[in-house]
């Protein structure tokens, strides 16, 4: 039987109008949830890990405290968009953000899903409603900043300058951590025997897609590597999907405003 070709990441509209950084937490989130864009933003998982849910791009979750802040962030800022999508269960989800524990946040979570870990209806519903709107992606997008930042300080550090570079630096920071000081210097090494005068940052990224993946988990550095390589190539395939940076996420080489 033959092998099914990959998945496409389908072209997204309106990518282009959105800050860079939110078309990182698109590309990185969809990664991260298997899910193109912009389902990616409505990514759900139940509390397979103690963690109650994860919800978001980034899987933002009720265990570690990080989705609290944007679901209270949604009901300050934008509450008739998120009161009507929860309609009659506002209220529970008002009560449940009141709760001053988290481990009592997560006993809820865990009561609003099956044995199994799937978040039940109308919750799933009322969650990958509120992950489309246009006012939760921004949220996303904002609560990131501080990575995204963090991203930028790697692009300055070996002098690159593009939209792809600051994508792939935020998805380093986000699956990865950092660049430690060994892979920086051999990242520099391997720059350094470039030709010089090229324009293009293309070689360069797949420099630093291939040094940080060598340095992961050996069980995970094909992961990794296939991952990175899509950023820095601008396409391919990763974990069963196929990816047109340019297309799908109004992600290229054309200088990022944030590092010029």
């Amino acid at each position: 039987k033959p092998l099914a070709a990959p998945a496409a990441v389908a072209p997204a509209t309106g990518m282009a109008a959105k800050p860079l950084r939110e078309r990182c937490v698109a590309l990185t989130g969809s990664f991260e949830t298997s899910s193109p864009v912009p389902q990616c933003f409505s990514g759900l998982t139940g509390n397979f890990d103690g963690q109650g849910v994860s919800f978001g791009a980034l899987q933002w979750n009720f265990g570690q405290g990080s989705l609290q802040p944007l679901l209270q962030k949604m009901v300050s800022s934008h509450q008739a968009v998120i009161a009507g999508i929860f309609g009659a269960d506002f209220a529970e989800l008002q009560r449940m953000l009141a709760m001053t524990s988290k481990a009592d946040q997560v006993a809820w979570a865990a009561g609003i899903q099956t044995a199994k870990f799937s978040v039940n209806q109308p919750w799933r519903g009322y969650f990958t409603a509120l992950g489309q709107t246009a006012e939760y992606q921004a949220i996303q997008g904002d609560a990131a900043a501080a990575v995204y930042q963090k991203g930028l300080g790697f692009c300055r550090q070996f002098g690159l300058k593009s939209q792809r570079a600051a994508a792939l630096m935020f998805d380093i920071v986000t699956q990865n951590g950092s660049i430690n000081a060994t892979v920086a210097a051999r990242i520099n090494a391997d720059f350094a025997e470039l030709p010089a005068g090229g324009t293009d940052e293309t070689p360069k990224l797949v420099i630093v897609a291939n040094r940080r993946a060598e340095a992961s988990n050996p069980k995970w550095v094909e992961n990794v590597r296939a991952r990175k390589l899509v950023i820095a190539n601008g396409g391919g395939t990763a974990n069963g999907m196929t990816y047109d940076l340019a297309k799908s996420y109004a992600i290229t080489l054309d200088p990022a405003a944030d590092l010029t």
